[in-house]
């Protein structure tokens, strides 16, 4: 199975939250495909001190990095119009459900809600 990890999974683990570091460190003890993406990296390390930044990159670095294709870009903003007048999305959050997409992976993260609306598998925590 393939699982793209969100924004939200690089800073709680970066803060030792527990809920998430059971779900990282189960999903590095099973034969999973681990995925980030440059919306992802580019939003967590915009975040916190060079501290937390450091804890960041070294989780990024074990993990699978997959660009943004041109196919998933055009997915996220179809879903961001689609949803426009609902369920406004975040572009950082379009982008990382379309590379889920293309990608048929799951993303994991603390706000399911933000990548269920716009059909994609979500695994939750927290």
């Amino acid at each position: 199975m393939r699982y793209l990890l969100d924004t939200t999974v690089l800073i709680d683990h970066a803060a030792g939250w527990p809920e998430v570091v059971g779900v990282v460190e189960k999903l590095f003890g099973e034969p999973h495909d681990l995925l980030i993406c440059d919306a992802v990296v580019a939003e967590a390390l915009s975040k916190g001190g060079e501290r937390e930044a450091a804890a960041i990159g070294k989780l990024i670095d074990t993990l699978e990095f997959v660009s943004t294709h041109p196919e998933a870009a055009r997915w996220a903003g179809a879903s961001r119009r689609r949803l426009r007048r609902t369920s406004p999305r975040r572009l950082g959050d379009a982008l990382i459900a379309g590379v889920a997409w293309f990608n048929d992976a799951t993303v994991v993260t603390r706000n399911p809600q933000d990548f269920e609306v716009q059909g994609v598998r979500v695994l939750g925590y927290g």
